[in-house]
């Protein structure tokens, strides 16, 4: 009989090792989105297992709204379907809190956790014990076609209003030769709608919640807001416009079909790849488009990888997420991809690499986006959640989902905005009550 040695034994005893087979592999079930960059570590993954023969990954890769659904529902359970899972800044410190993750110590010295950039950081911490590592960090910023602004003899500001968008949507619109004036997220979701929504309501001045967490959609800047957004995408946007998401605004930029973007600056990468895009040398970068303030006009986003509590492979899981965002991994992408498609926003080493800045035309504008994006202090008027794009409660993810829902079904005529935030402001009012948050018979805006 083979012999044990005690650390194995005392893994075993804690139950990392469970699952493994008889000549002892570890499989590890990855759950993750199926964004561009998280496709491109799967291809890459094949390294790892290379590296290390005892271990197996096996993938589940899923559309944001579906894996948000099943993870959610895996961790609440204490499923233990997965062994890694990727999630946000919004999940991060909720589940951590709830002992749902592994709390994430005793890293390798070549993993280097100080170089990950602060405001990364802390979005997915503690009192500074990180529960999961960034992957890919993003800002929103402002894609435009150079060539088209170009020949209508126009000029982006570095530092765009909405006013100003909505005006070269209007000049650059030309869907007789396949361009659309603008392109932006209409698919319902927290993470998908309300990401961009919500940046155009906080550019307004407005808030999800007052100060005593009276929801606040049923305000003049809710209005203002979502009608604006509502009528460029009607006006000036594709075709279907409440089907698009991330990825199908992508493809339409890398078709060539959009003069302007407004989304994660994580696609700099793809929009610019001659592999992938139609247009990779007619690509501009300016900040999110900003109104009435600047304040929350560009989101905070970190995809990141975590080890749920109730995987049996805790060990294993660890090890690979570590190599998964590590520097080794940023340099195997630069090998395989080139050096601007190395995993943007997580480290300060990559925005110190001269031949990154050289390389990369939208490394600035990303830089500048996350390091000023605030999320404890993310709106005109003060807030009592954290977050630029999604108030960091729990109940959000199913009071931001029905909105996006209402919203989308706005943007593709099925109601009025104002009809939709109306019954929106009741719906979300009355989940707070529930939740505790307040007394409903109490008057709006009553003292509490």
């Amino acid at each position: 009989m083979k012999r044990m040695n005690p650390a194995h034994t005392a893994l075993v005893g804690l139950g990392l090792l469970l699952g493994a087979d008889a000549a002892g592999a570890a499989t590890l079930t990855i759950g993750t989105v199926n964004n561009g960059d998280m496709v491109r570590m799967q291809s890459l993954a094949k390294v790892y297992e290379e590296q290390h023969p005892d271990v197996k990954l096996n993938w589940l890769v899923l559309d944001e709204n579906t894996l948000r659904q099943r993870l959610t529902t895996d961790i609440t359970t204490g499923g233990g379907q997965f062994d890694i899972i990727t999630i946000g800044a919004y999940e991060a410190p909720m589940w951590g809190r709830q002992k749902w993750l592994m709390p994430l110590e005793g890293f390798s010295p070549q993993y280097d956790v100080d170089d990950l950039m602060p405001n990364v950081r802390k979005q997915l911490s503690i009192e500074g014990r990180l529960y999961a590592l960034p992957f890919y960090s993003e800002g929103s910023i402002t894609y435009y076609r150079t060539d088209l602004f170009a020949a209508k003899g126009l000029s982006m500001p570095a530092e765009p209003t909405w006013k100003e968008i909505r005006g070269f949507a209007e000049k650059l619109h030309d869907p007789a030769h396949g361009v659309y004036g603008i392109c932006l997220r209409g698919k319902a979701g927290w993470g998908e709608n309300m990401a961009i929504i919500t940046t155009i309501v906080n550019a307004f001045g407005g808030r999800w919640f007052d100060e005593k967490w009276e929801p606040q959609l049923d305000t003049p800047e809710w209005h203002q807001a979502v009608n604006f957004y509502v009528d460029l995408l009607s006006t000036f946007g594709p075709p279907g416009p409440s089907s698009n998401g991330f990825n199908e605004n992508l493809t339409l930029f890398n078709a060539g079909k959009c003069a302007m973007w407004v989304d994660a600056s994580v696609a700099g990468s793809f929009v610019t790849d001659k592999t992938q895009s139609l247009v990779p040398d007619k690509v501009g970068f300016a900040k999110a488009p900003r109104a009435v303030t600047e304040k929350g006009s560009s989101w905070l986003w970190t995809w990141a990888l975590a080890v749920p509590s109730s995987s049996r492979q805790k060990e294993a899981a660890f090890a690979f997420i570590q190599w998964a965002t590590s520097k080794e991994y940023g340099q195997l992408v630069a090998k395989h991809h080139g050096i601007s498609a190395m995993p943007p926003g997580t480290r300060v080493s990559t925005y110190e690499n001269a031949e990154y800045l050289q390389n990369t035309p939208f490394a600035q504008v990303t830089r500048e986006a996350i390091q000023t994006a605030n999320p404890d202090s993310p709106t005109l008027k003060p807030v009592p959640y954290t977050g630029v794009q999604f108030a960091t409660i729990p109940e959000f993810q199913a009071i931001g989902s029905m909105v996006g829902r209402q919203i989308s079904g706005a943007l593709a005529g099925f109601s009025r905005v104002d009809k939709v935030l109306h019954t929106s402001q009741g719906a979300v009012r009355r989940t707070m009550h529930r939740a505790g948050y307040y007394d409903e018979n109490e008057a709006p805006g009553a003292q509490r």
